[in-house]
């Protein structure tokens, strides 16, 4: 990956594995990563996310919960197709709690329009399929076992970690960081 990246991780701690981009954001947050990559826990704040992208960002990775009727701990990496990004068809709805990543991206649309900002290039997401997404804190045995891979999984994709000969991610640690 080339530019600027955002690495969010997004999802209710609250509802089990709806938490998984949340932990595996802070499962990252413990690797070195390149001076252009940020990890970020957004978790429920999609407002947020969608402020924090005007900043320009040419690669955003979305780590959540992704329910595709798979079976439970199963990751999948997921390329947002640019030319059917949501936010064209209409303004997008804010409701502070029920902001899912394609509310995000579409209400990212809105604000670029009316900013003149560039949204992300390019849109990863690095879901997990969850296994229980009930009240409770904590994740599922299979959606905790995926968050390593998951790791793995973003660190290849930032070139950063998993194919270099001393297996050591490179660039300088950075805590991870929370929004307000």
């Amino acid at each position: 990956m080339s530019g600027r990246t955002l690495i969010a991780g997004v999802g209710n701690v609250f509802l089990g594995d709806d938490g998984f981009g949340v932990a595996a954001v802070r499962a990252l947050s413990g690797h070195r990563l390149p001076q252009d990559v940020e990890a970020v826990d957004f978790g429920v704040r999609g407002v947020h996310l969608a402020y924090q992208l005007l900043d320009g960002y040419d690669t955003l990775v979305l780590l959540d919960a992704t329910a595709r009727g798979g079976v439970p701990g199963t990751l999948y990496l997921i390329e947002a197709d640019a030319d059917h990004a949501p936010g064209g068809a209409g303004p997008a709805v804010l409701d502070g709690h029920h902001m899912s990543p394609d509310a995000v991206l579409a209400l990212l649309g809105t604000l670029c329009a009316g900013t003149g900002s560039t949204p992300p290039r390019r849109t990863l997401v690095v879901g997990c399929e969850p296994a229980l997404i009930d009240e409770g804190i904590g994740l599922s045995e299979p959606v905790a076992a995926a968050v390593p891979e998951a790791v793995r999984l973003v660190l290849e994709l930032l070139g950063s970690g998993a194919g270099n000969a001393s297996g050591e991610p490179c660039g300088p640690r950075r805590d991870l960081r929370r929004t307000p």
